[in-house]
């Protein structure tokens, strides 16, 4: 698998001009530019972050492992070491992209800030599919950080540049919230699929053999990214995947305190806790009250 560690480097790779600076690179296919041929390239990663603005009229993107091949106007995000793939990739109309190492960011409010954007962390097949009114604010966005970049860069043009890229992520994070909302439409409530998922779990045995319910693996059984599942469900319930899974567990903790002949560590075990002092303290937490005192009030 090809690793680029710089810009540079994956600039001359792809027959690009080199990048005006080595920490931020700029490319864009416009409209009056011809259809793009087939593109053929194998699994890659890189050292820096890509913002990238497509429409595809064929091939595919896998990008996470997960192929991507939406043909409307789509956002992708790309951390650092993500795996990226394209397969006779042709682009069509206007599309950008913004690469930029992480070094760009040391001593500015961005790399601390960067962190809170968690769609760095879906797959492709949760790009942010964005309307003709929201492209319109993100090329906009996109032509402010190209104006500083053309120019000639002084001891502001890096600070300005990432107020433009901040500004672009901090839509993109609006705009993910509208796509929340029309999905929950469309597919229903995502807390039920998800508790739907848990129970699943619970009955196909899994907590047997892979121990306690992940949000990893019950973001895989709805087909998604861990990431994109706790903002979906933090969206309409305003708590995280994790909380939700803890809620179910200490729900089935109750019913066997009530019910069942079991002391508190058998109780953990059969609930998939190693460490039952651990699921006294979560189910304190989430309580009030220790397991022991839980069962003897009731």
């Amino acid at each position: 698998m090809k690793h680029y560690k710089s810009l540079s480097e994956l600039h001359k790779a792809r027959g690009w001009p080199i990048p005006e600076n080595p920490l931020l690179s700029l490319v864009t296919c416009v409209e009056t530019c011809p259809v793009r041929a087939g593109i053929e390239q194998n699994e890659y990663t890189t050292d820096f972050y890509t913002i990238a603005f497509k429409k595809i009229l064929s091939g595919s993107v896998y990008y996470g492992r997960t192929k991507y091949d939406h043909n409307e106007g789509s956002l992708i995000y790309i951390k650092p070491g993500q795996v990226t793939e394209f397969k006779n990739i042709v682009l069509e109309g206007s599309g950008f992209s913004i690469m930029f190492h992480p070094d760009l960011l040391n001593g500015e409010q961005l790399h601390q800030t960067i962190k809170k954007y968690s769609f760095f962390e879906y797959e492709t097949n949760e790009a942010l599919h964005i309307s003709p009114r929201e492209e319109e604010i993100m090329w906009e966005l996109f032509r402010k950080v190209e104006t500083e970049y053309n120019n000639n860069q002084d001891e502001y043009s890096k600070s300005i540049m990432l107020g433009h890229i901040e500004s672009m992520l901090k839509y993109s994070q609006r705009f993910y919230k509208r796509q929340f909302l029309n999905r929950g439409k469309l597919s229903g409530k995502v807390v039920s699929k998800f508790n739907e998922a848990i129970q699943q779990y619970f009955e196909q045995g899994a907590l047997q053999t892979d121990g306690l319910p992940t949000v990893a693996a019950i973001a895989a059984q709805l087909k998604m990214s861990p990431h994109y599942l706790s903002d979906l469900l933090r969206q309409e319930t305003g708590k995280p995947a994790i909380d939700h899974i803890h809620s179910y567990l200490i729900s089935e903790a109750k019913n066997l305190l009530i019910g069942a002949d079991l002391n508190v560590a058998q109780i953990a075990y059969q609930l998939g806790f190693e460490n039952p002092p651990y699921f006294s303290r979560l189910f304190r937490k989430q309580t009030g009250f220790t397991p022991v005192a839980y069962r003897n009030q009731h």
